[in-house]
């Protein structure tokens, strides 16, 4: 996430209203203990100086189920919830239970805008701090 918002983020302006959203959807996303990927799309990932909100995937594991999500983590799982409260679009998939097609062309299509063009799409990988065992 720190290279996202190094490369995408900004301190002042509209950029960095949707840069806090963009941080507190990730740690809510996290707090649920069943996230699997964590992509951003669209105008946050261009060089478009004032997006307008955020889009982002969430990309669940297969062993996730709303209804037993932590509550504050609940509106991210219901578009229109998340688009008022978070000013965000929020999709979401557990690749088990909703797909017909391969996860990586299904993120793909993502990256499709209507024209036929492509709009920037982002991984967020968060990184594991290795153990030193050599004690």
């Amino acid at each position: 996430m720190g290279e996202v918002i190094q490369r995408f983020g900004d301190e002042t302006g509209k950029r960095a209203l949707v840069t806090q959203r963009l941080l507190h959807i990730y740690d809510l996303a996290r707090r649920t203990g069943h996230l699997g990927q964590f992509i951003v799309f669209g105008s946050y990932v261009s060089t478009k100086t004032a997006p307008n909100d955020v889009d982002v995937i969430l990309v669940m594991k297969d062993s996730f189920v709303v209804r037993e999500c932590p509550r504050e983590c609940a509106g991210l799982f219901d578009h229109a919830i998340a688009q008022a409260r978070y000013g965000a679009s929020i999709f979401w998939v557990r690749p088990g239970a909703m797909l017909f097609e391969p996860l990586d062309e299904f993120i793909a299509a993502w990256q499709a805008k209507r024209d036929g063009s492509l709009r920037g799409i982002v991984e967020v990988i968060e990184e594991v701090e290795a153990n030193d065992d050599s004690e």
